[in-house]
């Protein structure tokens, strides 16, 4: 019996693995830095700029608040339209992205690479394709921020209809119910908070890329940071900084107490 327990305890990896896994990791960070001309001595020269702009970007200009309150308040509009937008066409592609909802690999796997595809693009290109489209203004940023949305929404959703207890559905299923009763009285009850909790992450994520879509046009306060960048009024572009960040944090304080409850 002390034999076969014996057998059953695993043996401790060698020290020769750790080693040779650090000196391995190590030569991937020496290779990656070499590769891409990343020394020391670039990062020690670029100090003195550093601290040329953090001394011009010191007080910020607390009058500039007057100019970007609009441009915010446009930036959260955004953000709540693109989230929005995002939460409903998340939906349909969710319950067709999940294996136990559609059997046939021939349908959610299409769906799931769609998926894929949508988070591959960054919200900063979607925003200038759709403002090659449509011109300049918020409307492309609403639409690219509604379409990563989409990505984001829809794969954390399926990821958790696929892990919902099974015995509400093979109830429901005996009973004969169709389709339609089976999602909205086995599935429905059992992801309903995970989905208004990943509604609200997804929020959270669109104001601050909301943020930069003006970088390329798409409104928001993001034209703010162009312009005041470009003519290097870096006192402007602190403030515009602290002001997204009172922002940003309201939000996910906002955000994080609703999740709690919610879960």
């Amino acid at each position: 019996m002390n034999q076969v327990n014996e057998q059953k305890i695993p043996k401790a990896p060698s020290k020769w693995k750790h080693y040779f896994t650090f000196i391995l990791i190590l030569l991937m960070l020496w290779a990656s830095a070499y590769q891409t001309d990343s020394t020391f001595q670039e990062l020690i020269e670029g100090f003195p700029n550093m601290f040329s702009v953090l001394d011009q970007m010191i007080p910020p200009n607390w009058a500039y608040f007057d100019n970007i309150i609009g441009a915010m308040l446009d930036t959260i509009r955004m953000a709540v339209l693109g989230t929005t937008i995002g939460a409903i066409i998340a939906i349909p592609f969710a319950i067709f992205s999940a294996s136990n909802m559609i059997k046939s690999t021939w349908v959610y796997y299409p769906v799931r690479f769609l998926l894929n595809l949508v988070r591959t693009i960054p919200e900063l290109l979607l925003a200038a394709i759709f403002v090659a489209i449509f011109g300049l203004g918020p409307l492309p940023g609403i639409f690219a921020l509604g379409i990563f949305s989409t990505g984001i929404i829809a794969k954390l959703t399926y990821e958790a209809i696929e892990g919902i207890d099974k015995g509400p559905l093979e109830s429901m299923t005996a009973v004969g119910a169709n389709k339609i009763q089976w999602i909205m009285f086995s599935v429905v009850p059992q992801v309903a908070a995970y989905y208004v909790s990943y509604v609200l992450y997804s929020f959270e994520i669109n104001v601050r890329a909301a943020a930069i879509l003006g970088l390329v046009g798409a409104g928001g306060i993001g034209e703010y940071y162009d312009r005041t960048l470009g003519f290097l009024e870096y006192d402007k572009v602190s403030t515009i900084i602290i002001f997204t960040l009172l922002v940003v944090l309201i939000i996910d304080y906002i955000s994080t107490k609703l999740r709690e409850n919610l879960l």
